[in-house]
């Protein structure tokens, strides 16, 4: 464990909350947020992770500075992965635009909460049980299978247990009322349906946190490390949608990407936990060629998908016979377009 000190942590802390308050005064009130509004606020989320890594370097060694550096672009990268899925459940609550971003906010309030409780229970398992390592591996290689066929496309928000809860304990109405979660009918408090996206989305984020906790683990099991890394991919995770929201359909390699570093990140943990609890000759992969091979693989799946668009032929068909990504970008420009019309 590193030695971190207490003003350290109080750092990270404060700046969290400065930020959050920041981006929440800055969108009080409900509006379309733009590609060039969503870029800024990117490249203020990038840059202050960048910054906080510079400072984690400069304190505490260049080993630490590369597992932050490392954890925060794998946090980053799966992240990614999430967007498909909020594009999915805004199209099917017919999330207006202007709404999005406080859903996103609570979201993300929400994320940071959960995943500090899973990384805890994770760093305190692993501690006493070395072994389980094999277990977070085959998870991560599990996972790299279903990206390669193309299982996760399949989502479908009414199936979540999490829903399900929520309607049989509060009445969910059927009509949104600004960017409300509660409204007073009847005498009573009833939800909107902002707060049934809102369960949605943290019950998805619960799913992916399956991946990516394991997987941080794997780069490093430092609570310091592991949890500003993951905050710092988790904050920007709203910009991030909508700069890329009109254009997830582009990265088409990017699910066969995250595979690869997926299955990358599992082999590196089987090493790790053999090394660990086999024997000392077991070679363990070091951060710095981790940190490589995420940003190649990124990097190469990227520009493949924008130097090779998907061809139209190219999509896993649904049970209607469309194809699953086609009919939730359609869903989603459909959501678009009605959300543009009210706005207007």
């Amino acid at each position: 464990m590193l030695d971190v000190p207490l003003w350290l942590w109080l750092a990270f802390a404060a700046t969290v909350v400065v930020a959050l308050a920041i981006d929440l005064l800055a969108h009080r009130g409900a509006h379309v947020i733009g590609f060039r509004e969503a870029a800024w606020w990117s490249a203020l989320w990038v840059g202050l992770a960048l910054v906080f890594g510079g400072v984690v370097f400069a304190l505490l060694g260049t080993t630490a500075g590369v597992e932050y550096t490392t954890a925060w672009l794998l946090e980053k990268s799966l992240s990614v992965d999430n967007l498909f899925v909020f594009a999915l459940i805004f199209a099917y609550f017919k999330v207006p635009r202007e709404y999005q971003h406080r859903v996103l906010f609570y979201g993300v309030m929400g994320a940071l909460v959960f995943r500090g409780i899973f990384l805890t229970l994770g760093v305190a398992v692993v501690s006493q049980f070395t072994a389980v390592l094999f277990v977070f591996a085959a998870i991560l290689l599990y996972s790299a299978y279903k990206l390669l066929r193309d299982t996760d496309d399949s989502f479908d928000p009414s199936t979540s247990i999490a829903l399900r809860v929520l309607r049989k304990i509060v009445t969910v109405r059927d009509e949104y009322d600004g960017n409300k979660f509660w409204v007073k009918q009847g005498g009573k408090w009833v939800a909107t349906p902002l707060l049934a996206v809102l369960v949605a989305i943290e019950a998805a984020d619960l799913v992916f946190a399956v991946d990516s906790v394991p997987a941080v683990l794997a780069v490093s099991d430092d609570p310091f490390i592991i949890y500003t890394s993951n905050a710092f991919a988790i904050l920007g995770l709203r910009a991030l949608y909508f700069l890329l929201s009109g254009m997830l359909h582009r990265f088409h390699l990017l699910s066969k990407g995250l595979a690869l570093i997926l299955a990358f990140i599992g082999v590196k943990l089987i090493l790790q936990a053999a090394h660990k609890t086999i024997s000392p000759a077991v070679p363990e992969i070091p951060s710095p060629v981790s940190l490589a091979v995420i940003v190649v693989v990124l990097a190469t799946s990227v520009g493949l998908s924008l130097y090779r668009p998907a061809p139209a032929d190219d999509e896993t068909p649904d049970r209607d016979g469309a194809s699953t990504r086609e009919s939730t970008r359609e869903s989603t420009r459909e959501s678009t377009r009605e959300s543009t019309r009210e706005s207007d």
